[in-house]
Protein backbone atom coordinates (compact mmCIF):
# COMPACT_ATOMS: atom_id res chain seq x y z
CA UNK A 1 0.00 0.00 0.00
CA UNK A 2 1.21 3.24 -1.33
CA UNK A 3 1.77 6.26 1.85
CA UNK A 4 1.23 9.77 1.28
CA UNK A 5 3.55 12.82 2.22
CA UNK A 6 0.38 14.14 3.64
CA UNK A 7 -0.33 11.25 5.71
CA UNK A 8 2.80 11.64 8.10
CA UNK A 9 2.11 12.21 11.54
CA UNK A 10 2.96 15.04 12.76
CA UNK A 11 2.02 16.72 9.53
CA UNK A 12 5.34 18.05 7.45
CA UNK A 13 5.58 21.54 6.70
CA UNK A 14 4.09 23.67 4.14
CA UNK A 15 7.84 23.91 2.20
CA UNK A 16 8.90 20.58 2.63
CA UNK A 17 5.18 19.61 0.91
CA UNK A 18 5.85 21.91 -1.95
CA UNK A 19 9.56 20.92 -2.55
CA UNK A 20 8.07 17.44 -2.48
CA UNK A 21 5.76 18.17 -4.92
CA UNK A 22 8.05 20.15 -7.25
CA UNK A 23 10.52 16.96 -7.52
CA UNK A 24 7.72 14.76 -8.29
CA UNK A 25 7.81 12.67 -5.43
CA UNK A 26 4.21 11.76 -5.02
CA UNK A 27 4.42 8.66 -2.69
CA UNK A 28 6.98 7.60 -0.28
CA UNK A 29 9.72 4.70 -0.21
CA UNK A 30 9.27 2.19 2.40
CA UNK A 31 12.33 2.81 4.54
CA UNK A 32 11.00 6.65 4.47
CA UNK A 33 7.58 5.58 5.64
CA UNK A 34 9.41 3.63 8.58
CA UNK A 35 12.15 6.01 9.79
CA UNK A 36 10.65 9.64 9.41
CA UNK A 37 7.71 9.39 11.98
CA UNK A 38 10.40 8.20 14.30
CA UNK A 39 13.00 10.53 13.94
CA UNK A 40 9.93 12.76 14.02
CA UNK A 41 8.50 11.42 17.59
CA UNK A 42 12.13 11.73 19.32
CA UNK A 43 13.50 8.45 18.69
CA UNK A 44 17.24 7.77 17.60
CA UNK A 45 17.04 5.40 14.55
CA UNK A 46 19.47 2.78 13.22
CA UNK A 47 18.34 1.70 9.36
CA UNK A 48 19.57 -0.96 7.39
CA UNK A 49 17.79 -0.35 3.85
CA UNK A 50 18.58 -1.50 0.42
CA UNK A 51 20.84 0.66 -1.79
CA UNK A 52 18.62 3.16 -3.68
CA UNK A 53 15.43 2.63 -1.74
CA UNK A 54 15.14 6.80 -1.16
CA UNK A 55 17.14 7.16 2.27
CA UNK A 56 18.43 10.48 2.06
CA UNK A 57 15.01 11.89 1.93
CA UNK A 58 14.39 9.95 4.62
CA UNK A 59 17.02 11.90 7.12
CA UNK A 60 16.72 15.40 5.40
CA UNK A 61 13.06 15.84 5.98
CA UNK A 62 12.76 15.22 10.10
CA UNK A 63 16.22 16.67 10.17
CA UNK A 64 14.41 20.14 8.48
CA UNK A 65 11.70 19.52 10.58
CA UNK A 66 13.13 19.24 13.52
CA UNK A 67 15.07 22.52 12.91
CA UNK A 68 12.07 24.64 11.88
CA UNK A 69 10.14 23.58 14.59
CA UNK A 70 12.24 25.04 17.06
CA UNK A 71 10.22 28.33 18.74
CA UNK A 72 13.84 30.33 18.91
CA UNK A 73 15.45 31.47 15.26
CA UNK A 74 18.76 29.90 14.55
CA UNK A 75 21.70 32.50 15.23
CA UNK A 76 23.95 32.98 11.87
CA UNK A 77 26.83 30.58 13.41
CA UNK A 78 24.74 28.14 15.16
CA UNK A 79 24.68 24.09 13.82
CA UNK A 80 21.29 22.63 14.39
CA UNK A 81 21.97 19.26 11.52
CA UNK A 82 25.14 17.58 10.71
CA UNK A 83 25.27 14.91 8.47
CA UNK A 84 28.88 12.54 7.90
CA UNK A 85 29.23 11.05 5.13
CA UNK A 86 32.16 8.76 3.53
CA UNK A 87 32.98 10.48 0.12
CA UNK A 88 32.85 13.88 -1.07
CA UNK A 89 30.63 12.61 -3.93
CA UNK A 90 27.75 11.65 -1.89
CA UNK A 91 28.05 14.56 0.18
CA UNK A 92 27.94 16.59 -2.46
CA UNK A 93 24.67 14.60 -3.73
CA UNK A 94 23.32 15.04 -0.10
CA UNK A 95 24.06 18.98 -0.36
CA UNK A 96 21.88 19.67 -3.63
CA UNK A 97 19.31 17.54 -2.70
CA UNK A 98 19.08 19.58 0.69
CA UNK A 99 19.55 22.93 -1.09
CA UNK A 100 15.99 21.93 -3.00
CA UNK A 101 14.52 22.31 0.11
CA UNK A 102 16.40 25.65 1.88
CA UNK A 103 15.47 27.12 -1.97
CA UNK A 104 11.61 26.95 -0.68
CA UNK A 105 11.71 28.55 2.81
CA UNK A 106 10.89 32.05 3.25
CA UNK A 107 14.67 32.39 5.63
CA UNK A 108 16.61 29.57 4.65
CA UNK A 109 18.77 27.39 6.45
CA UNK A 110 23.03 28.47 6.04
CA UNK A 111 24.06 25.14 4.78
CA UNK A 112 28.44 24.33 4.38
CA UNK A 113 29.73 21.67 2.27
CA UNK A 114 32.96 20.26 4.37
CA UNK A 115 34.87 17.94 2.03
CA UNK A 116 38.75 17.37 0.86
CA UNK A 117 40.17 18.06 -2.09
CA UNK A 118 40.33 22.18 -0.90
CA UNK A 119 42.19 23.68 1.48
CA UNK A 120 40.88 23.38 4.86
CA UNK A 121 41.78 27.56 5.30
CA UNK A 122 39.37 28.24 2.70
CA UNK A 123 36.45 26.37 4.61
CA UNK A 124 37.50 28.47 7.90
CA UNK A 125 37.02 31.77 6.11
CA UNK A 126 34.11 30.62 4.28
CA UNK A 127 32.44 29.49 7.74
CA UNK A 128 33.56 32.72 9.33
CA UNK A 129 32.04 35.09 7.07
CA UNK A 130 28.75 33.16 6.31
CA UNK A 131 27.69 31.12 9.05
CA UNK A 132 26.21 27.63 9.08
CA UNK A 133 23.18 26.02 10.29
CA UNK A 134 23.82 22.34 8.67
CA UNK A 135 26.94 21.15 7.73
CA UNK A 136 27.79 18.16 5.21
CA UNK A 137 30.53 17.22 5.57
CA UNK A 138 33.33 14.12 4.97
CA UNK A 139 34.93 12.24 8.65
CA UNK A 140 38.30 13.57 7.92
CA UNK A 141 37.89 17.13 7.07
CA UNK A 142 35.77 17.50 10.26
CA UNK A 143 37.81 15.74 12.51
CA UNK A 144 40.29 18.29 11.28
CA UNK A 145 38.25 21.03 11.58
CA UNK A 146 37.07 20.45 15.10
CA UNK A 147 40.74 19.74 16.78
CA UNK A 148 42.72 22.64 15.21
CA UNK A 149 40.71 25.17 17.35
CA UNK A 150 40.84 27.71 14.38
CA UNK A 151 37.15 28.43 14.70
CA UNK A 152 35.03 27.62 17.67
CA UNK A 153 32.59 24.55 15.46
CA UNK A 154 32.12 23.16 19.08
CA UNK A 155 30.07 25.71 20.40
CA UNK A 156 27.99 25.97 17.62
CA UNK A 157 27.02 22.33 18.20
CA UNK A 158 25.78 22.46 21.35
CA UNK A 159 22.68 22.78 19.83
CA UNK A 160 22.60 20.44 17.67
CA UNK A 161 19.12 18.65 16.77
CA UNK A 162 20.40 15.74 14.57
CA UNK A 163 23.47 14.14 13.78
CA UNK A 164 22.90 11.74 10.73
CA UNK A 165 25.54 9.13 10.20
CA UNK A 166 24.78 8.20 5.89
CA UNK A 167 26.75 4.93 4.72
CA UNK A 168 28.02 3.94 8.28
CA UNK A 169 29.35 0.48 7.23
CA UNK A 170 31.34 2.08 4.28
CA UNK A 171 32.28 5.17 6.75
CA UNK A 172 34.11 1.78 8.89
CA UNK A 173 35.08 -0.02 5.59
CA UNK A 174 37.18 2.91 5.08
CA UNK A 175 38.73 3.50 8.60
CA UNK A 176 36.59 6.62 9.82
CA UNK A 177 36.71 4.64 13.31
CA UNK A 178 38.86 6.78 15.04
CA UNK A 179 37.67 9.79 13.30
CA UNK A 180 33.64 9.20 14.39
CA UNK A 181 34.71 8.69 17.67
CA UNK A 182 36.53 12.22 17.73
CA UNK A 183 33.60 13.79 16.43
CA UNK A 184 31.08 11.90 18.65
CA UNK A 185 33.03 13.48 21.53
CA UNK A 186 33.01 16.65 20.42
CA UNK A 187 29.14 16.56 20.46
CA UNK A 188 26.18 17.20 22.98
CA UNK A 189 24.31 13.53 24.15
CA UNK A 190 20.75 15.47 24.28
CA UNK A 191 20.40 15.17 20.55
CA UNK A 192 18.76 12.94 17.81
CA UNK A 193 20.91 10.06 15.69
CA UNK A 194 20.57 8.23 12.59
CA UNK A 195 22.19 5.89 11.43
CA UNK A 196 21.81 4.53 7.55
CA UNK A 197 23.67 1.38 5.75
CA UNK A 198 22.89 -1.44 3.25
CA UNK A 199 24.64 -4.02 5.65
CA UNK A 200 24.87 -4.74 9.29
CA UNK A 201 28.53 -6.08 10.09
CA UNK A 202 29.70 -6.43 14.72
CA UNK A 203 32.15 -3.28 14.31
CA UNK A 204 28.70 -1.35 13.00
CA UNK A 205 26.64 -2.36 15.51
CA UNK A 206 29.14 -1.35 18.44
CA UNK A 207 28.94 2.34 16.67
CA UNK A 208 25.04 2.17 17.50
CA UNK A 209 25.65 1.24 20.46
CA UNK A 210 28.42 4.32 21.46
CA UNK A 211 26.51 7.16 18.89
CA UNK A 212 22.71 6.06 19.66
CA UNK A 213 20.50 6.14 22.90
CA UNK A 214 17.79 3.18 22.85
CA UNK A 215 17.73 3.02 19.17
CA UNK A 216 14.96 1.81 17.07
CA UNK A 217 16.59 -1.01 14.46
CA UNK A 218 14.69 -0.98 11.12
CA UNK A 219 15.12 -3.61 8.40
CA UNK A 220 13.75 -2.50 5.39
CA UNK A 221 12.95 -5.79 3.52
CA UNK A 222 11.71 -6.32 -0.17
CA UNK A 223 8.45 -7.67 0.10
CA UNK A 224 7.95 -10.39 -2.78
CA UNK A 225 12.09 -11.76 -2.29
CA UNK A 226 14.15 -11.39 0.66
CA UNK A 227 17.11 -9.82 -1.86
CA UNK A 228 19.63 -7.02 -1.36
CA UNK A 229 18.87 -5.29 -4.37
CA UNK A 230 15.98 -3.62 -5.67
CA UNK A 231 13.24 -5.87 -7.56
CA UNK A 232 13.37 -3.39 -10.66
CA UNK A 233 16.69 -4.56 -11.17
CA UNK A 234 17.68 -7.48 -13.35
CA UNK A 235 21.07 -8.99 -12.39
CA UNK A 236 23.01 -10.44 -15.55
CA UNK A 237 26.40 -12.33 -15.48
CA UNK A 238 28.72 -13.96 -18.51
CA UNK A 239 31.57 -15.96 -18.12
CA UNK A 240 34.61 -15.17 -20.55
CA UNK A 241 37.54 -16.08 -21.07
CA UNK A 242 40.02 -13.29 -20.38
CA UNK A 243 41.68 -12.76 -23.68
CA UNK A 244 37.63 -12.11 -24.98
CA UNK A 245 36.38 -10.03 -22.29
CA UNK A 246 36.73 -6.39 -23.66
CA UNK A 247 35.80 -7.93 -27.74
CA UNK A 248 32.34 -8.35 -25.66
CA UNK A 249 31.92 -5.40 -23.42
CA UNK A 250 32.11 -3.92 -27.15
CA UNK A 251 29.67 -6.21 -28.77
CA UNK A 252 27.69 -5.97 -25.69
CA UNK A 253 27.67 -2.11 -26.03
CA UNK A 254 26.89 -1.33 -29.88
CA UNK A 255 24.19 -3.81 -29.31
CA UNK A 256 22.69 -1.50 -26.81
CA UNK A 257 22.75 1.50 -28.14
CA UNK A 258 24.84 4.87 -27.53
CA UNK A 259 21.95 6.99 -26.60
CA UNK A 260 21.35 5.12 -23.31
CA UNK A 261 23.71 5.69 -19.51
CA UNK A 262 26.35 3.29 -18.50
CA UNK A 263 28.25 2.70 -15.77
CA UNK A 264 31.61 0.03 -16.47
CA UNK A 265 33.35 -0.57 -12.72
CA UNK A 266 37.28 -1.65 -13.10
CA UNK A 267 39.45 -2.41 -10.10
CA UNK A 268 42.14 -0.01 -10.03
CA UNK A 269 42.46 3.55 -10.96
CA UNK A 270 45.40 2.91 -13.23
CA UNK A 271 43.25 0.64 -15.15
CA UNK A 272 39.88 3.12 -15.65
CA UNK A 273 42.52 5.37 -16.95
CA UNK A 274 43.83 2.99 -19.53
CA UNK A 275 40.70 1.39 -20.83
CA UNK A 276 39.06 5.36 -20.93
CA UNK A 277 41.89 5.95 -23.48
CA UNK A 278 41.53 2.90 -25.46
CA UNK A 279 37.55 2.79 -25.38
CA UNK A 280 37.44 6.28 -26.98
CA UNK A 281 39.66 5.41 -29.51
CA UNK A 282 37.17 1.73 -30.37
CA UNK A 283 34.26 3.42 -30.01
CA UNK A 284 34.60 6.90 -31.24
CA UNK A 285 30.54 7.18 -31.71
CA UNK A 286 30.11 7.18 -27.83
CA UNK A 287 30.61 9.47 -25.50
CA UNK A 288 33.10 8.86 -22.07
CA UNK A 289 33.66 9.75 -18.89
CA UNK A 290 36.76 8.24 -16.51
CA UNK A 291 36.12 8.80 -12.86
CA UNK A 292 38.60 7.34 -9.74
CA UNK A 293 39.90 8.15 -6.39
CA UNK A 294 43.23 9.86 -7.60
CA UNK A 295 41.28 12.49 -9.17
CA UNK A 296 41.41 15.60 -7.10
CA UNK A 297 38.93 18.77 -8.66
CA UNK A 298 38.46 17.37 -11.86
CA UNK A 299 37.06 14.24 -10.42
CA UNK A 300 33.66 16.55 -9.00
CA UNK A 301 33.52 18.27 -12.66
CA UNK A 302 33.58 14.96 -14.32
CA UNK A 303 30.59 13.56 -12.20
CA UNK A 304 29.04 16.45 -12.76
CA UNK A 305 28.99 16.28 -16.45
CA UNK A 306 27.93 12.61 -16.04
CA UNK A 307 25.40 13.69 -14.51
CA UNK A 308 24.18 16.53 -16.59
CA UNK A 309 24.60 14.17 -20.20
CA UNK A 310 21.55 12.46 -21.61
CA UNK A 311 23.89 9.41 -22.15
CA UNK A 312 27.42 8.37 -21.80
CA UNK A 313 29.59 5.88 -20.49
CA UNK A 314 31.07 6.62 -17.35
CA UNK A 315 34.54 4.15 -16.26
CA UNK A 316 35.10 4.07 -12.68
CA UNK A 317 36.53 2.39 -10.10
CA UNK A 318 34.48 1.76 -6.41
CA UNK A 319 34.39 5.39 -5.78
CA UNK A 320 31.06 5.31 -7.28
CA UNK A 321 30.12 2.13 -5.59
CA UNK A 322 27.89 3.96 -2.61
CA UNK A 323 24.90 6.18 -2.73
CA UNK A 324 25.44 8.38 -5.76
CA UNK A 325 22.53 9.02 -7.31
CA UNK A 326 22.97 9.57 -11.56
CA UNK A 327 19.52 9.85 -13.10
CA UNK A 328 18.13 7.19 -15.61
CA UNK A 329 21.53 5.18 -15.71
CA UNK A 330 20.36 2.03 -18.04
CA UNK A 331 22.95 -0.57 -17.51
CA UNK A 332 25.83 -0.91 -14.93
CA UNK A 333 28.52 -3.20 -16.33
CA UNK A 334 31.53 -4.56 -13.86
CA UNK A 335 34.13 -5.86 -15.80
CA UNK A 336 35.78 -6.48 -12.99
CA UNK A 337 34.81 -7.98 -10.01
CA UNK A 338 35.17 -5.80 -6.91
CA UNK A 339 37.66 -6.57 -3.71
CA UNK A 340 34.82 -6.85 -1.03
CA UNK A 341 31.93 -8.86 -1.22
CA UNK A 342 29.26 -6.21 -0.26
CA UNK A 343 30.96 -3.75 -3.07
CA UNK A 344 29.33 -6.33 -5.63
CA UNK A 345 25.46 -5.43 -4.40
CA UNK A 346 26.44 -2.08 -4.29
CA UNK A 347 27.42 -1.59 -7.66
CA UNK A 348 24.74 -3.05 -9.06
CA UNK A 349 22.51 -0.79 -7.23
CA UNK A 350 23.48 2.81 -9.35
CA UNK A 351 21.05 1.50 -11.53
CA UNK A 352 17.02 0.91 -10.56
CA UNK A 353 17.19 4.10 -8.11
CA UNK A 354 14.28 4.52 -5.94
CA UNK A 355 11.36 2.55 -8.40
CA UNK A 356 13.12 3.29 -11.56
CA UNK A 357 13.80 -0.25 -13.71
CA UNK A 358 17.52 -1.13 -14.53
CA UNK A 359 19.92 -3.82 -15.30
CA UNK A 360 23.25 -4.99 -14.31
CA UNK A 361 26.01 -6.84 -15.75
CA UNK A 362 28.72 -8.86 -14.24
CA UNK A 363 31.82 -10.09 -16.46
CA UNK A 364 33.72 -12.98 -15.00
CA UNK A 365 36.43 -15.49 -16.13
CA UNK A 366 36.38 -18.99 -16.11
CA UNK A 367 38.71 -19.13 -12.82
CA UNK A 368 35.56 -17.28 -10.97
CA UNK A 369 32.83 -18.96 -11.58
CA UNK A 370 32.32 -20.54 -8.27
CA UNK A 371 31.61 -16.78 -6.94
CA UNK A 372 28.26 -16.86 -8.57
CA UNK A 373 26.54 -18.94 -6.17
CA UNK A 374 28.38 -17.64 -3.36
CA UNK A 375 27.27 -14.17 -4.49
CA UNK A 376 23.70 -15.91 -4.68
CA UNK A 377 23.83 -17.14 -1.15
CA UNK A 378 25.76 -14.61 0.90
CA UNK A 379 24.62 -11.49 -0.46
CA UNK A 380 20.97 -12.79 -1.49
CA UNK A 381 21.43 -11.33 -5.23
CA UNK A 382 19.52 -13.46 -7.91
CA UNK A 383 21.43 -13.77 -11.27
CA UNK A 384 20.97 -15.23 -14.58
CA UNK A 385 23.17 -16.07 -17.49
CA UNK A 386 23.20 -13.58 -20.26
CA UNK A 387 22.96 -14.35 -24.18
CA UNK A 388 26.17 -15.22 -25.99
CA UNK A 389 27.38 -12.02 -28.33
CA UNK A 390 30.09 -12.54 -31.17
CA UNK A 391 33.38 -11.38 -30.36
CA UNK A 392 34.49 -9.83 -33.64
CA UNK A 393 36.99 -7.31 -32.52
CA UNK A 394 39.64 -9.21 -31.18
CA UNK A 395 42.31 -8.26 -33.39
CA UNK A 396 41.10 -4.97 -34.18
CA UNK A 397 41.28 -4.39 -30.12
CA UNK A 398 44.93 -5.85 -30.27
CA UNK A 399 46.06 -3.94 -33.09
CA UNK A 400 44.95 -0.40 -31.77
CA UNK A 401 46.04 -0.84 -28.37
CA UNK A 402 49.55 -2.41 -29.84
CA UNK A 403 49.77 0.52 -32.46
CA UNK A 404 48.52 3.50 -29.40
CA UNK A 405 51.67 2.02 -27.01
CA UNK A 406 54.31 2.02 -30.23
CA UNK A 407 53.15 5.92 -30.83
CA UNK A 408 53.39 7.04 -28.08
CA UNK A 409 55.15 5.89 -24.55
CA UNK A 410 52.69 6.79 -22.41
CA UNK A 411 50.38 4.74 -23.43
CA UNK A 412 53.04 2.03 -23.01
CA UNK A 413 53.37 3.19 -19.46
CA UNK A 414 49.49 2.95 -18.87
CA UNK A 415 49.26 -0.51 -20.02
CA UNK A 416 51.79 -1.91 -18.25
CA UNK A 417 50.85 -0.12 -14.99
CA UNK A 418 47.17 -1.23 -15.26
CA UNK A 419 48.28 -4.63 -15.63
CA UNK A 420 50.16 -4.89 -13.20
CA UNK A 421 48.02 -2.73 -10.56
CA UNK A 422 45.06 -5.49 -11.44
CA UNK A 423 46.97 -7.86 -10.52
CA UNK A 424 48.40 -7.05 -6.97
CA UNK A 425 44.83 -5.47 -6.65
CA UNK A 426 43.52 -9.42 -7.39
CA UNK A 427 45.58 -10.33 -4.65
CA UNK A 428 43.68 -8.30 -2.31
CA UNK A 429 40.34 -9.81 -3.05
CA UNK A 430 38.01 -10.86 0.23
CA UNK A 431 37.22 -13.75 -1.35
CA UNK A 432 40.76 -14.61 -1.92
CA UNK A 433 39.68 -18.61 -1.67
CA UNK A 434 37.87 -18.15 -4.69
CA UNK A 435 39.60 -15.70 -6.83
CA UNK A 436 43.11 -16.72 -6.72
CA UNK A 437 45.97 -15.46 -8.07
CA UNK A 438 47.53 -18.91 -8.73
CA UNK A 439 44.64 -19.50 -11.08
CA UNK A 440 45.10 -16.66 -13.06
CA UNK A 441 45.26 -17.20 -16.94
CA UNK A 442 47.84 -13.73 -17.21
CA UNK A 443 48.43 -15.38 -21.15
CA UNK A 444 44.92 -14.13 -21.93
CA UNK A 445 44.77 -10.87 -19.25
CA UNK A 446 47.94 -9.63 -21.02
CA UNK A 447 46.27 -9.98 -24.11
CA UNK A 448 43.17 -8.34 -23.20
CA UNK A 449 45.59 -4.74 -22.00
CA UNK A 450 46.95 -5.38 -25.38
CA UNK A 451 50.31 -5.50 -23.79
CA UNK A 452 53.54 -5.37 -26.10
CA UNK A 453 55.48 -7.69 -23.74
CA UNK A 454 54.87 -8.94 -19.94
CA UNK A 455 55.97 -6.37 -17.31
CA UNK A 456 58.57 -7.48 -14.14
CA UNK A 457 56.60 -8.39 -11.45
CA UNK A 458 56.90 -10.90 -8.41
CA UNK A 459 53.47 -12.95 -8.98
CA UNK A 460 55.29 -13.70 -12.75
CA UNK A 461 58.13 -15.19 -10.98
CA UNK A 462 59.16 -18.74 -11.71
CA UNK A 463 56.04 -19.35 -13.81
CA UNK A 464 55.42 -20.28 -17.46
CA UNK A 465 52.94 -17.99 -19.28
CA UNK A 466 52.43 -18.80 -22.99
CA UNK A 467 52.67 -15.04 -23.95
CA UNK A 468 54.38 -14.14 -27.19
CA UNK A 469 55.87 -10.80 -26.75
CA UNK A 470 56.46 -8.31 -29.87
CA UNK A 471 59.11 -8.20 -31.32
CA UNK A 472 60.39 -5.09 -31.02
CA UNK A 473 63.02 -2.92 -29.14
CA UNK A 474 61.30 -1.06 -26.62
CA UNK A 475 63.93 1.38 -26.31
CA UNK A 476 62.70 2.84 -29.52
CA UNK A 477 59.30 3.84 -28.09
CA UNK A 478 59.30 7.44 -27.49
CA UNK A 479 57.02 9.82 -25.88
CA UNK A 480 55.10 12.65 -27.56
CA UNK A 481 55.54 15.10 -24.80
CA UNK A 482 59.04 16.29 -25.61
CA UNK A 483 60.03 17.43 -21.69
CA UNK A 484 59.61 13.70 -21.02
CA UNK A 485 61.04 12.45 -23.97
CA UNK A 486 64.24 14.36 -23.45
CA UNK A 487 64.71 13.20 -20.19
CA UNK A 488 64.18 9.33 -20.89
CA UNK A 489 67.03 9.81 -23.33
CA UNK A 490 69.49 11.41 -21.15
CA UNK A 491 68.29 8.66 -18.72
CA UNK A 492 69.47 6.30 -21.00
CA UNK A 493 72.34 7.26 -22.30
CA UNK A 494 73.36 7.33 -18.23
CA UNK A 495 71.87 3.42 -18.23
CA UNK A 496 74.23 2.43 -21.52
CA UNK A 497 77.83 4.15 -19.68
CA UNK A 498 76.83 3.10 -16.02
CA UNK A 499 74.72 -0.33 -15.77
CA UNK A 500 72.42 1.86 -13.37
CA UNK A 501 68.66 3.75 -14.02
CA UNK A 502 69.26 7.23 -12.49
CA UNK A 503 66.90 7.27 -9.72
CA UNK A 504 66.56 3.74 -9.21
CA UNK A 505 68.78 2.52 -5.69
CA UNK A 506 70.99 -0.15 -7.34
CA UNK A 507 70.30 -3.38 -4.71
CA UNK A 508 72.33 -3.88 -1.96
CA UNK A 509 74.41 -7.41 -1.96
CA UNK A 510 74.83 -9.10 1.04
CA UNK A 511 77.91 -9.61 1.72
CA UNK A 512 79.22 -13.28 1.96
CA UNK A 513 81.21 -14.08 5.20
CA UNK A 514 84.14 -16.27 5.19
CA UNK A 515 82.87 -20.20 6.06
CA UNK A 516 85.83 -19.95 9.00
CA UNK A 517 83.76 -17.12 10.67
CA UNK A 518 80.67 -18.72 10.45
CA UNK A 519 82.01 -22.24 12.03
CA UNK A 520 83.07 -19.78 14.92
CA UNK A 521 79.92 -18.24 15.05
CA UNK A 522 77.88 -21.76 15.34
CA UNK A 523 80.46 -22.70 18.03
CA UNK A 524 79.21 -19.35 19.77
CA UNK A 525 76.15 -19.87 19.51
CA UNK A 526 76.73 -23.43 21.10
CA UNK A 527 78.31 -22.78 24.05
CA UNK A 528 76.21 -20.53 24.96
CA UNK A 529 73.26 -22.65 24.71
CA UNK A 530 75.59 -25.37 26.84
CA UNK A 531 76.39 -22.83 29.71
CA UNK A 532 73.00 -22.01 29.83
CA UNK A 533 71.85 -25.68 30.51
CA UNK A 534 74.55 -26.54 33.33
CA UNK A 535 73.32 -23.06 35.13
CA UNK A 536 69.55 -24.55 35.13
CA UNK A 537 70.70 -27.36 36.29
CA UNK A 538 73.00 -26.22 39.05
CA UNK A 539 69.77 -23.87 40.15
CA UNK A 540 68.06 -26.96 40.25
CA UNK A 541 70.11 -29.33 42.43
CA UNK A 542 70.83 -26.01 44.65
CA UNK A 543 66.68 -25.41 44.89
CA UNK A 544 66.78 -22.22 43.69
CA UNK A 545 64.68 -23.24 40.53
CA UNK A 546 61.92 -26.07 40.05
CA UNK A 547 61.85 -28.41 37.04
CA UNK A 548 59.73 -27.70 34.11
CA UNK A 549 56.56 -29.38 34.55
CA UNK A 550 56.45 -32.04 31.62
CA UNK A 551 53.48 -31.89 29.82
CA UNK A 552 51.22 -34.94 30.22
CA UNK A 553 50.35 -37.22 27.35
CA UNK A 554 47.23 -38.97 26.27
CA UNK A 555 47.20 -42.83 27.82
CA UNK A 556 44.68 -45.19 25.63
CA UNK A 557 42.16 -45.00 28.80
CA UNK A 558 42.03 -41.23 28.07
CA UNK A 559 41.76 -41.72 24.68
CA UNK A 560 38.61 -44.08 25.40
CA UNK A 561 37.03 -41.97 27.75
CA UNK A 562 36.74 -39.08 25.56
CA UNK A 563 35.21 -40.86 22.45
CA UNK A 564 32.80 -42.28 25.17
CA UNK A 565 32.14 -38.37 26.12
CA UNK A 566 31.81 -36.91 22.50
CA UNK A 567 29.10 -40.31 21.63
CA UNK A 568 27.25 -39.61 25.25
CA UNK A 569 26.77 -35.28 23.52
CA UNK A 570 25.96 -36.59 20.78
CA UNK A 571 23.21 -38.70 21.82
CA UNK A 572 21.85 -36.06 24.18
CA UNK A 573 21.80 -33.79 21.03
CA UNK A 574 19.49 -35.59 19.31
CA UNK A 575 17.19 -36.92 21.75
CA UNK A 576 14.62 -33.82 22.64
CA UNK A 577 13.13 -35.85 25.37
CA UNK A 578 16.74 -36.21 27.24
CA UNK A 579 16.68 -34.47 30.53
CA UNK A 580 19.11 -33.70 33.23
CA UNK A 581 18.21 -36.77 35.78
CA UNK A 582 19.10 -39.64 32.75
CA UNK A 583 22.45 -38.39 33.20
CA UNK A 584 22.57 -40.67 36.47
Amino acid sequence: METKWISVVPKLSDFVLETLDRLGFTTMTPVQATVIPLLLGNKDVAAEAVTGSGKTLAFIIPLLERMHRRAEAWKNFEIGGLIVSPTRELAQQISRVLNDFLKNMTNPYKQALIIGGTKVTDDIEKLKKDGVNIIIATPGRLEDLLTRGDIPLHIALKSIEMLVLDEADRLLELGFEKSLNTILSYLPKQRRTSLFSATQTRRLELLVRAGLRNPVIVSVKQSSQKISTPKELINFYKIIPPKEKLSFLLSFLKEQGKNQKYIIFFLTCASVEYFTTLLKRLLPKFTFFGLHGKMKKKRQKMLQEFRDAECGILACTDVMERGIDIPDVHWVVQFDLPTSVSAFVHRCGRTARIGNVGSALSLLMPNEDAYIDFIQRNQKVQLEVYKDLDSKDLDRIKNLAQEMQKSDRAYFDRANLAFVSYIRAYAKHECNFLLRVKDLDFAGLASSYGLLRLPKMPELKNRQVDFEATDLDFNTISYKDKQKENSRINKLEIYKETGVWPGVKAKKMKQSTPWSQTKEKKEEVKEKRRKKRELRKKKIEEGKTKKKRKRKTMTEDNWKELEDNISFLKKMKKDKNFTIEDID
